[in-house]
Parts: C-alpha cells; sequence; structure tokens
C-alpha cells in the first residue's frame, strides 16, 4: 500500500495545523479494516511514535508529549486519516509519517505497521 501524507507547513509556535493522509489509488479499501497511525522523524533523532487510532475510528494512543494537544482521526468512507495538531512547540519539528498498521487495533510499536507513506515537513517557529 502506498500513502501520501500531506498538509504539513511554517507555523509559528502556540499555532495549529492538520496534516492529512490518503492511500493511493485503489488502496483505500484495503486500509479501511486496518489500523493507521503517525510517526514522525525529526533532525538527528530517531522517528518516534505520535498517535495512532484502531479500523473503527476508536481507541486513539498518543506519546505523552502530544497528549491533550494533538488529535488523530480517520475518515474511511473517504480513505483519509487526519492528525489534528493544536498548541504547537518548536520541538514538534519534524517529517511526519503515515502508516498502515499490520492488524485492525491501533498500537504504538514500529513492528505494529507495515506500510509508511512519503512525509509531510512540519516545521513550527519560535
Amino acid at each position: 500500500v502506498q500513502l501520501q501524507a500531506f498538509g504539513g507547513g511554517l507555523v509559528k509556535a502556540g499555532g495549529f495545523l492538520r496534516v492529512s493522509c490518503q492511500p493511493s489509488g485503489r488502496a483505500g479499501r484495503a486500509v479501511s479494516n486496518n489500523a493507521m497511525g503517525w510517526f514522525r522523524q525529526a533532525p538527528g533523532r530517531e522517528r518516534e511514535f505520535v498517535a495512532s487510532i484502531s479500523w473503527h475510528g476508536g481507541d486513539p494512543l498518543y506519546e505523552d508529549s502530544v497528549k491533550g494537544r494533538f488529535t488523530i482521526s480517520r475518515d474511511n468512507a473517504k480513505n483519509t486519516l487526519y492528525l489534528q495538531m493544536n498548541s504547537l512547540k518548536p520541538e514538534d519539528t519534524a517529517v511526519y509519517y503515515c502508516a498502515v498498521g499490520r492488524r485492525s487495533y491501533s498500537g504504538k510499536s514500529f513492528s505494529d505497521y507495515s506500510s509508511w507513506g512519503q512525509g509531510t515537513q512540519v516545521t513550527v517557529s519560535s
């Protein structure tokens, strides 16, 4: 499954941004029964988990530093995964990647995911 993340950009600290992710072509139907997740990678750092969601849109999981600020959601009818990011901080600056889970239910581990998309850059200025 090929995925494409989009919606990144430059925003000031305290601002908000929403990134989205869609599978390419006919793969949309293939992911509607799978968990999906967001990861990010900042320069010089390893890729880290941000948030995940089960196939039905429930069971959201979040990395501790984004709890209360970020919200993950999905619209299976539109084959789209979202990440609403509020109260952004400079340390949120990273390339954000979406991924398709190996199973239907949400997970935090890299091993829980089988397909990764091209990322979208999010830059938060101070």
